[in-house]
């Protein structure tokens, strides 16, 4: 059924993620988003994908009275077992999944290795691209 002009996850990821260690505190994490401009980061503890967090994520636990957002841990607030699929995942099956769990991005992994990141913003441009097409 899988044709040859079937647009993969790969095709659309943002390749080379910045990633973070598991054991970055918030602050630290706020700061790597902001100076790179993202909302999602990959979470690597032992040099595997334990987590992701998210700029909402980070809102979420530093809103809570009390925190100190230089001694909490990333992996306090990230999101555990991310969604991980293959670069040659059809990109309508990504997309299908992150509407029905309603998550707003996607880990792109091979061998092992994270390889990129698929999020809602890659999405829209997907969409973008598809409506300008004549």
């Amino acid at each position: 059924m899988e044709s040859m002009d079937v647009e993969t996850v790969g095709q659309r990821m943002t390749k080379n993620p910045v990633t973070i260690p598991a054991d970055l505190n918030l602050s630290d994490a706020t700061q790597r988003m902001f100076d790179h401009g993202i909302r999602h980061l990959p979470v690597i503890d032992d040099g595997h994908v334990v987590g992701v967090v998210s700029e909402r994520d980070l809102a979420l636990v530093k809103s809570i009275p009390g925190v100190k957002e230089d001694r909490v841990r990333v992996v306090e607030a990230m999101t555990e077992h991310p969604y991980m699929v293959a670069p040659n995942t059809p990109l309508l099956e990504v997309i299908d999944a992150m509407c029905e769990r309603k998550i707003g991005t996607a880990l792109v992994m091979d061998e092992g290795e994270i390889r990129g990141i698929f999020s809602v913003i890659d999405g829209l441009a997907a969409l973008r691209d598809r409506l300008r097409a004549p």
